[in-house]
């Protein structure tokens, strides 16, 4: 066939391609055809769709051939031959595919030919002698085939040619124990153990030996494992368990002491000081198990404490004191500290919780002084340094450090060098904290040097003058009755800041205190006088207050009259008002009343209102009936009006109710201005009928007297949307309500 095939293709070649030797026909590719419609398919057909459909129509599936029954010994020697065949071919095909080999001889231990199964093995570990799987299949053949010493063969070679191969030696060791060859698997372990193997074949040859009860020999694998494999923590541990599992205490402690000088105080393993104090804590002894956990804490970094602590905080709630748990808890807190210290130094919260745990467990003073350095070393960084707000917390630690070796360590100097310490480190020019300052002078008071209080609030002052600097200088001059110091400290605090209405009167209090009533009275005129001032009303009411308590009530009142042509507050004149009632002048009361009313008319209707009621109790007090009738006729109705409600965007909203307040002398002004109203288009009217009468047209017709008359009085009464009711601002709520059924009936009407 394959004659023919190229004898075609010579055939079709052309004369000049035929005299060129090596040549082959050209085979160009055809001319892809144009697509006419390149819309998708209503059908869309998937790669998973068409797998389903071929496995419903099985058409992969090929089917099986029919079984032969052969009874005929030279067909089977022809079948036999066939089969051979067909292996052979498949190995010359591919010599390499070593699956081949295997199947092949596979097939003649199934036709009980042995020893050519033997020879195909061989062949195929000539083709390669490292593939573990030949090996172990021509093993496990002589095995079924029970041909032990053939099998020992096999293992032996593979052993000798690959002895890191553990399989090998896994399947060697088990055959030798199946056939209870104790002394021969042992042989095997220690043929193997030799070659310093990984873990899991010593822990075999361990499990092996325990299996025929064999201690004194596991303990010595285990001892010579150790010397191979020492570098694990977790195999003396096993070994240490393995002692005290067969009732050795002394082999176990000995095994746990010598995995502890085996990794040095330097490389000291936390895992192995946690399983040597559990084993101690079994064997009830606590006090070692209590020297063990201490041991570890001293000596291992707080990094590597978190499970030592753990145990060692359950021993002591199992079988410790109450002193020895909170020892053990206070440790643990410690470590805790100093983890969230290390990993963020700017925690200044964590730093605090620190330094008071130290504080309150009375620890030496030497490691508390050490927080506290290494605390107050955390200044905030530089992208914080002209920022108040992230000084404030930091500020508090120096503060802290200062009061304890003051208070706690008795140490006045090192207090006194933190101080200065603490405002050597604060930007001055940026920002300061008055606190220090106050506290470092107050430390020198208690110290009997007040030269020195003074010159640090001086300094201060000089430095930063703020409020607060000042007030504590005052403050305390005024503890030592230096008058004249809190004079000049007044006036360098109002050079500073002369708004500051609390300083002028403070200042104006101390002369009133002095009894130098003069000086306060200059003090008070000077402060009125200042262009700008963060709480006149204050100042006012206090200029007055002095005036009063001094009896001056002309000058009082003149301080009134002052204080009304700068404003016009409602609260002004009610207290001036009562300032006249508290002398018993209600006539003159009566008169400020008068003038504020008239002041107010344009004021909100609130204030009026409170006006009124204000001046309705004077008049109760005084006691005349006359006046107090009159300022209940002044007084205003209580109406309930509705209003339109729009959004924010200019959308109605509905509508709602509120209250409004009309006063008579209001409603009697607009009652005017609506009569002069009228006449004008009265007069308007007659001039249009006398010009059409001379025209010759038709006279408008005037509206009727009903009308008008209605319009006029909603006029009065207000616009349609106006509830009034008949009485004043305490007239019940039955007239509300009639009210506003009459304001309900005027909107329908419209």
């Amino acid at each position: 066939m394959n004659c023919i095939y190229f004898s075609f293709q010579k055939s079709t070649m052309s004369d000049d391609e035929a005299a060129v030797p090596g040549n082959k026909p050209i085979r160009l590719p055809k001319k892809a055809a144009k697509v006419k419609n390149k819309a998708p398919a209503p059908l869309q057909i998937t790669a998973e769709q068409l797998l389903r459909e071929a496995k419903e129509r099985e058409l992969e599936l090929i089917p099986p051939a029919p079984k032969t029954k052969i009874t005929d010994p030279d067909e089977l020697k022809e079948y036999q031959r066939k089969k051979r065949k067909e292996f052979e071919d498949g190995i010359r095909k591919n010599r390499m595919q070593l699956a081949n080999w295997i199947k092949y001889g596979k097939w003649e231990e199934s036709i009980g030919e042995v020893q050519r199964a033997r020879s195909v093995f061989e062949r195929a570990l000539d083709v390669d002698h490292r593939s573990i799987s030949i090996w172990l299949q021509y093993a496990e053949m002589e095995m079924r085939c029970k041909q032990i010493n053939h099998a020992r063969n096999v293992f032996d070679r593979a052993i000798t040619i690959m002895p890191r191969a553990m399989q090998f030696w896994l399947k060697y060791s088990y055959m030798e124990e199946v056939i209870e060859n104790i002394p021969g698997a042992r042989q095997i372990f220690e043929r193997w153990i030799e070659w310093e193997p990984p873990e899991q074949a010593w822990q075999t040859y361990i499990n092996f030996e325990l299996r025929y009860k064999e201690i004194d020999r596991a303990r010595s694998v285990y001892q010579r494992f150790l010397h191979v494999h020492g570098t694990n923590v977790q195999n003396w541990i096993k070994y240490a368990k393995f002692e005290e599992r067969n009732g050795y205490i002394g082999n176990s402690r000995a095994a746990y002491e010598r995995a502890m000088e085996y990794f040095g105080e330097e490389d000291i393993n936390e895992t192995v000081l946690v399983a040597f104090a559990l084993f101690e804590e079994r064997q009830k002894e606590h006090e070692r198990a209590r020297a063990i956990f201490k041991y570890g804490l001293d000596n291992l970094p707080s990094s590597r404490t978190e499970e030592i602590f753990k145990h060692y905080t359950q021993h002591e709630k199992k079988f410790g004191e109450r002193v020895g748990i909170e020892d053990v808890i206070i440790s643990k807190r410690k470590t805790q500290y100093e983890k969230m210290v290390d990993e963020n130094g700017y925690n200044y919260d964590a730093w605090f919780d620190y330094l008071r745990l130290l504080e309150n467990e009375e620890t030496d003073r030497e490691e508390v002084e050490d927080v506290y350095e290494r605390a107050i070393a955390n200044v905030p960084p530089h992208s914080h340094f002209q920022e108040k707000r992230y000084w404030r917390r930091y500020i508090y630690l120096w503060i802290n450090y200062a009061l304890y070796e003051e208070l706690v360590a008795k140490d006045y100097e090192r207090a006194r060098q933190v101080y200065k310490a603490c405002l050597d480190i604060i930007p001055h020019k940026i920002f300061t904290f008055a606190k220090v300052w106050i506290l470092f002078a107050h430390f020198e008071i208690r110290q009997l040097d007040l030269n020195a209080a003074r010159k640090i609030l001086g300094v201060a002052i000089g430095k930063c003058p703020k409020d607060k600097l000042f007030r504590a200088y005052i403050d305390l001059e005024l503890q030592l009755r230096e008058f004249d110091r809190c004079r000049k400290l007044y006036e360098k605090f109002l050079e500073s800041s002369p708004e500051s209405s609390q300083t002028w009167i403070k200042f104006a209090e101390l002369e009133s205190l002095l009894g130098d009533t003069d000086r306060a009275r200059a003090v008070f005129t000077i402060a009125v006088q200042q262009p700008a001032l963060d709480m006149p009303e204050l100042l006012w009411k206090a200029y007055i207050d002095f005036e009063i308590a001094s009896e001056e009530h002309e000058k009082a009142r003149d301080l009134y009259e002052t204080l009304l042509q700068r404003t016009n507050h409602i609260k002004v004149w009610i207290s001036m008002a009562e300032f006249e009632q508290t002398i018993e002048n209600f006539e003159g009361a009566r008169k400020v009343y008068e003038k504020a009313n008239q002041s107010l008319e344009n004021a909100e209707k609130e204030e009026r209102l409170m006006l009124l009621e204000a001046w309705k109790e004077c008049e109760v007090k005084s006691g005349d009936e006359e006046a107090l009738k009159r300022v209940e006729t002044m007084m205003p109705k209580k109406v309930k009006k509705r209003r339109q409600i729009q959004t924010e965007d200019g959308v109605d909203a509905g509508w709602e109710e509120y209250f409004d307040y009309i006063f008579p002398q209001d409603q009697s002004a607009k009652g005017s201005f609506k009569l002069l109203e009228a006449a004008a288009r009265w007069k308007r009217q007659k001039e249009e009928a006398a010009r059409a009468a001379q025209e010759g047209l038709d006279a408008p017709v005037p509206e009727r007297e009903e009308e008008q008359e209605e319009q006029e009085e909603r006029v009065r009464e207000g616009d349609s949307d106006t509830d009034m009711s008949s009485s004043s601002s305490s007239s019940s709520s039955d007239s509300e309500s009639s009210s506003s059924s009459d304001s309900d009936s005027d909107n329908d009407k419209e």
